[in-house]
């Protein structure tokens, strides 16, 4: 366990998130593994089938994640207020809590994985491979959700190097996967699938006997789960708005993607090779927003709101300059980086100018998720989910809209940067009214 309490602010923060970082990473490349082996062995369509289905099962990821986010964050304050009663009431509810909400998911899905293909406008073409990955990664939401539960347990309580450990050794197993289903046994976008869903279980089983054996006073035990109801009340009222947000997200996502589904295979292609490159680049940014959240949860705990506003600067600081390096990198070698997806000239274009026109605004997009992410730590969600609705819905769709029409796909590359500016304009302006407002110069704390 890691007291986030104490110690320079810059070093806790940034120590805390190169694990989160670097296991994000592998876990997102395993993702890429998966895109690079299909686009070259199984061809274009397959790869479009694998990323819309994952690209659905990821929007649900997210939800759920919001949804049990508010449990997290409990666990963080009550660890940095040294409560471990309340932190370990806190893990049984979100045991409980993910589980009941994986089995619902699976099942809602199986039943209706044939009109969510519709909704998001699949190509027909396409519809029965992407019906298979979908169906198999169904099948595994169990083990994603469950493990990661589990990491976000340990990160509660200041363990980010554990979950990075279990997802390298997922990651080399899911390459070695892929390469056996997919090349040797040709079980083509199924062998994909279900290379994905024996790494993700894997890693679920290892981190879950990990907490249970090195941390004994968190134990789980299912003749002794402590469902606390109060403590899930709270969760709720931080986990629902930051569900909310996910779901308004999901929303733009689906129309977005619709957008991008009628211009055809090779503009499915290129965003989904693009989105991979892309989803690389928001990393650091979006892990260095998560361990703030989890600083400022475990700093309020200990009642300390001058370290917050410290750990908050900091974060801004590093997330800048990361994302200035990561900006210059990706537009230098943004063809070469869309080469080793897919081959296909008029692809690799699609993709080149979607990210040339995003990666100028990664700083805007890492400042954004930065002060998501201090006020999600404070237990004040509702207006990160409201900032969502306004900059989403009534700035970057109609912009996406409106460009569109003018501009063909490039439109919609256009709006996504102008949604980010709203985004963070809102919640900054939030944060400095909200302190100002504060005549003891605390911040509020909504928990």
């Amino acid at each position: 366990m890691k007291d986030l309490t104490t110690g320079n602010e810059v070093k806790v923060i940034f120590k805390f998130t190169i694990p989160i970082l670097i296991g994000n990473m592998f876990q997102q490349l395993y993702n890429t593994i998966d895109s690079i082996i299909v686009g070259n062995f199984l061809g274009k369509n397959a790869l479009a089938s694998v990323s819309a289905s994952f690209n659905i099962m990821l929007v649900i990821l997210l939800i759920v994640m919001g949804l049990t986010l508010g449990t997290n964050i409990l666990i963080a304050k009550y660890y940095g207020a040294k409560d471990i009663e309340k932190v370990k009431k806190a893990i049984d509810t979100a045991y409980v809590f993910s589980f009941i909400l994986s089995i619902l998911i699976t099942s809602l899905g199986l039943l209706t994985s044939n009109s969510i293909l519709v909704f998001f406008k699949v190509p027909a073409v396409i519809v029965p491979t992407a019906k298979i990955y979908l169906h198999i990664l169904l099948i595994g939401t169990t083990s994603s959700f469950c493990y990661n539960t589990i990491s976000s347990i340990l990160r509660g309580i200041g363990d980010s190097k554990t979950p990075l450990y279990f997802l390298i050794f997922s990651t080399v197993l899911n390459i070695i996967l892929d390469l056996i289903f997919i090349i040797t046994f040709k079980l083509g976008v199924f062998g994909a699938g279900l290379a994905t869903v024996i790494s993700q279980t894997v890693s679920f089983i290892g981190s879950f006997i990990y907490l249970n054996r090195i941390y004994p006073e968190f134990r789980f035990n299912i003749r002794n789960i402590d469902f606390d109801k109060d403590i899930f009340r709270l969760s709720l009222k931080i986990g629902m708005p930051c569900a909310l947000q996910k779901l308004l997200i999901t929303g733009g996502f689906i129309v977005i993607q619709i957008l991008i589904n009628g211009y055809g295979p090779n503009s499915m292609a290129a965003f989904a090779a693009a989105g991979k490159l892309d989803a690389f680049a928001q990393m650091p940014a979006m892990n260095l927003g998560d361990a703030l959240s989890t600083f400022t949860a475990q700093n309020l705990g200990a009642n300390k709101h001058d370290r917050v506003k410290k750990g908050y600067l900091s974060t801004l600081i590093i997330s800048s300059i990361v994302c200035t390096f990561i900006t210059i990198l990706i537009i230098s070698f943004s063809h070469p980086l869309m080469s080793l997806f897919v081959s296909d000239k008029s692809v690799i274009k699609i993709g080149v100018s979607y990210l040339n026109v995003v990666a100028l605004c990664y700083i805007i997009y890492s400042a954004m998720v930065i002060t998501n992410g201090v006020l999600i730590g404070e237990g004040n969600s509702l207006i990160p989910m409201l900032s969502t609705a306004l900059s989403l819905w009534c700035v970057q769709i109609p912009v996406s809209l409106f460009l569109t029409n003018k501009f063909g796909i490039s439109g919609i590359w256009l709006g996504i940067p102008i949604g980010w500016m709203a985004g963070f304009a809102l919640r900054f302006s939030y944060y400095i009214w909200e302190n100002r407002k504060t005549k003891t110069g605390h911040i509020k704390v909504n928990f």
